[in-house]
């Protein structure tokens, strides 16, 4: 039997502002086509990408503006309504599963047009673990941001940009100019944004400690704490913390994050956040003499969510903004000594497009394409189908209200 020739195709990212990574860096796409040699990879022609045209062109891969002959379309963030080819399968971002209303007419389009759409984000084992995401590099480059911030805000030393780095072994280089005094940083969260950041916080020669020595030691060097949800949460009834029952009924919990703020002079926050747990903090805590912190780099950014000063998320060009903790009011960044400076940015991987996207890309050569190319023998693809043929399927039914609504 032989099999199906496929023909892959890379979109042009659409979205304004454009966004610079890709599925796959050049090398990877001689990769795909070595591996699986019935597939052919077309890459659109596109100004905006990290890696140029002609680094795809050198290595053998077509680079064309159209292209419509394909099978299976992959990118990153949403399609461009215009751009959308009837009948094909795409994989990107398509930010609808929590019924974005900003998506809406984006997921209708890829009804009407008997698009099948597979989500990034939707692509999980048996057990609800994500197999593809960019989180690692969202921890790397917002640590580092929350550094930076710092030595914008006190003058100590002065580093680039992250977006100014070539990849992150440049980046990592740079955290050699960190010259920190003797601070107290907080990181929350373990999963691959909590490991993103601790990766920077290592690098920068910060030393861990652990949760006692963090609240009661002074130190003559600058140190962090990483944290989970068992060392901030506390059970109303006072029982031991129950991680399961934390994750179903986190409403039974209380924070006790405030033992932190007294003695953390930053905040870096990469833990998931569920709406019905408590915050860490309030607006009138952080008014508080004892509320010490004077930066926070909201990794997660999730706005209105558990920390009260990420009012908005903030942009690569302009990544900061002050929070007056007296009058709930955002002020021009780096203006008062009683603000706190906010580092807010929603799409930190971008500002390393090439490290960002080598290892999704390396996740899915490994992950997802032995599945769409040649089985899927544990159903994957078809959990984390979207849409098909025009319906929203069976795990995704949920939509219908969203996608009726005119």
């Amino acid at each position: 039997m032989t099999m199906k020739s496929i023909k892959l195709g890379i979109i042009r990212e659409g979205k304004v502002p454009p966004d610079k990574r890709v599925p796959f860096t050049p090398l990877q796409t001689e990769e795909i086509e070595q591996r699986f040699p019935n597939v052919k990879v077309i890459c659109q022609s596109s100004e905006v990408r990290a890696f140029k045209d002609d680094e795809y062109r050198e290595l053998g891969i077509e680079v064309r503006p159209d292209v419509t002959d394909c099978d299976v379309l992959m990118g990153i963030k949403e399609v461009p309504i215009a751009g959308l080819i009837p009948n094909k399968t795409y994989l990107f971002f398509s930010h609808t599963i929590k019924k974005q209303p900003y998506n809406k007419k984006l997921l209708q389009e890829i009804l009407k047009r008997k698009i099948r759409l597979i989500d990034y984000e939707t692509l999980k084992d048996r057990l609800g673990n994500r197999l593809v995401a960019f989180g690692r590099y969202a921890g790397i480059v917002g640590a580092y941001n929350g550094l930076w911030t710092y030595g914008k805000r006190y003058g100590d030393y002065s580093l680039r940009r992250a977006f100014d780095c070539f990849d992150v072994n440049d980046l990592k280089l740079e955290l050699r100019k960190v010259k920190l005094p003797p601070v107290k940083i907080i990181l929350t969260g373990a999963g691959r944004v909590g490991k993103g950041a601790m990766e920077t916080l290592d690098t920068a020669g910060i030393r861990k400690v652990g949760v006692y020595d963090f609240l009661t030691k002074t130190f003559d060097e600058p140190v962090y704490v990483q944290l989970g949800s068992a060392d901030y949460h506390i059970r109303h009834e006072g029982r031991h913390f129950n991680r399961d029952e934390f994750h179903q009924h986190p409403e039974r919990y209380d924070s006790t994050f405030l033992s932190f703020t007294k003695v953390a002079d930053i905040l870096m926050a990469g833990a998931f956040w569920n709406p019905k747990a408590p915050v860490l903090f309030t607006r009138e805590d952080m008014c508080s003499p004892e509320f010490k912190i004077k930066i926070i780099a909201d990794i997660t950014c999730d706005v209105g969510g558990s920390i009260p000063s990420t009012i908005r998320a903030s942009t690569i060009p302009e990544p900061l903004y002050d929070y007056d903790p007296q009058t709930g009011q955002e002020k021009p960044s780096l203006s008062n000594d009683k603000h706190i400076t906010v580092m807010a940015v929603d799409n930190l991987p971008c500002e390393l497009p090439r490290s960002a996207s080598e290892e999704f890309g390396r996740d899915l050569i490994d992950r997802i394409l032995p599945l769409l190319f040649v089985k899927d023998a544990d159903g994957v693809l078809k959990r984390a189908t979207i849409a098909k043929g025009g319906q929203l399927t069976e795990n995704f039914a949920y939509l219908e209200d969203y996608v009726a609504e005119k």
